[in-house]
């Protein structure tokens, strides 16, 4: 299929819904070809389309992972380019997802764009998936455990109470 008929499919529906997302997955899946096509989809105009891109992505990856191995580098030079929270919450979802398939040189740019992330977002939701990943890299990182613990513990008393948790988490789990 080509980038048009993948971007029919996600567009339209309510703004916060898969839409057609998971057709368009088993469509993927089925066909692993069309995946050049699906990826396209990310610089459609529409922020819904782009949204159930990066949905569609976190779902392939999960089920076949080797199928987003050869945009790893597409991900981390393109996609973490785009000005949308949906792309930059799944970005730190797929970093995550992938980590074990990423280079030294690839694992340092994925930190280097969360780390940033962190540090200048506000979307509630593309702060915890960051955290999330974050923690778990800082775990085994001391110098990304260091970068980021001001930002972690000024998000303890975040207002929103699920930042506020997952920077509490993040904390305990780190500090």
């Amino acid at each position: 299929m080509s980038r048009h008929v993948y971007e029919d499919l996600l567009t339209g529906g309510h703004p916060n819904s898969l839409g057609n997302t998971l057709t368009v997955v088993e469509a993927v899946l089925n066909k692993p070809a069309d995946l050049g096509s699906l990826f396209e989809c990310f610089f459609s105009e529409d922020a819904v389309v782009r949204m159930r891109v990066a949905n569609a992505m976190k779902r392939i990856a999960r089920a076949e992972k080797q199928l987003l191995l050869p945009y790893l580098d597409r991900f981390l030079d393109e996609i973490a380019l785009i000005d949308q929270a949906s792309t930059r919450w799944s970005l730190a979802q797929l970093f995550l997802l992938l980590d074990a398939d990423l280079s030294q040189a690839q694992l340092k740019r994925a930190k280097k764009i969360l780390v940033d992330n962190l540090m200048n977002e506000s979307d509630w939701i593309v702060l915890n998936m960051t955290m999330e990943t974050l923690g778990k890299w800082a775990l085994y990182d001391d110098a990304l455990k260091t970068s980021i613990r001001g930002r972690i513990l000024e998000l303890k008393d975040d207002p929103r109470r699920s930042v506020s948790k997952k920077a509490l988490k993040t904390a305990s789990l780190l500090y």
